[in-house]
């Protein structure tokens, strides 16, 4: 049943017939459009944690060096832009299952080796959490109950978005090991020590001495 669900997705997704390259290339022209955010609610709560889950995989994925997107620990683990295409090809295929479909030119399969430049992976991961906004922004809070078959067993809209949070944050781990292995600190890390120098420098200092009477 799982098999066949996904098979059925699958052929959704490539009925356009087009190409990799013609995604990548349409990804390039795109621009976020103008979403209403939710002020309370599951989806609100969900968009706080995607706040902060997409600062993360931006952040790294734009201070990862390009040459270091190849690298892998070892024979048949993904890359640092395999990971990345992989979260941005569910990001951008699932969606479809609620009603939201994949932008023109995507296709599901192979995507997360359908290419290597940074550039490209950065702004294919960036679409598609502008695929997953637009799909919170496609439902409403009382869907947040509304059944629906994930994987042949029961769901709910609402514990589809669980789903997507748990799987975007499993790979964003994945990435910050990688990177921690390559000697790369994440950059909010980075930030973070810096600010926590800066703050033990500044306790550190001699406290400043009272100007003498003929000094004034």
């Amino acid at each position: 049943m799982k098999r066949q669900m996904l098979t059925c997705v699958l052929l959704l997704l490539c009925a356009s017939g087009y190409a990799e390259e013609a995604f990548a290339q349409d990804v390039k022209s795109q621009t976020p459009p103008a979403l209403v955010a939710p002020a309370s609610g599951f989806r609100a709560e969900f968009l706080k944690e995607l706040d902060v889950t997409e600062r993360y995989y931006m952040s790294l994925a734009e201070f990862i060096p390009a040459e270091k997107y190849s690298w892998r620990p070892g024979a048949g683990a993904r890359s640092f832009g395999e990971i990345f295409l992989h979260v941005a090809g569910v990001n951008l295929e699932f969606p479809a299952l609620l009603g939201t479909p994949a932008p023109a030119g995507f296709k599901y399969e192979g995507f997360e080796t359908s290419m290597t430049a940074k550039v490209d992976v950065v702004k294919a991961l960036k679409q598609s959490f502008i695929q997953i906004r637009q799909a919170i922004a496609n439902v409403s809070d009382t869907d947040g109950d509304k059944a629906i078959k994930w994987f042949g067993r029961p769901n709910t809209v609402r514990g589809f978005f669980l789903f997507m949070t748990r799987h975007m944050a499993e790979h964003l781990g994945q990435s910050i090991a990688y990177a921690r292995i390559n000697g790369i600190v994440p950059p909010w890390t980075e930030e973070q020590q810096r600010r926590r120098q800066q703050q033990q420098q500044q306790q550190q200092k001699p406290p400043a001495q009272p100007a003498k009477p003929d000094e004034l």
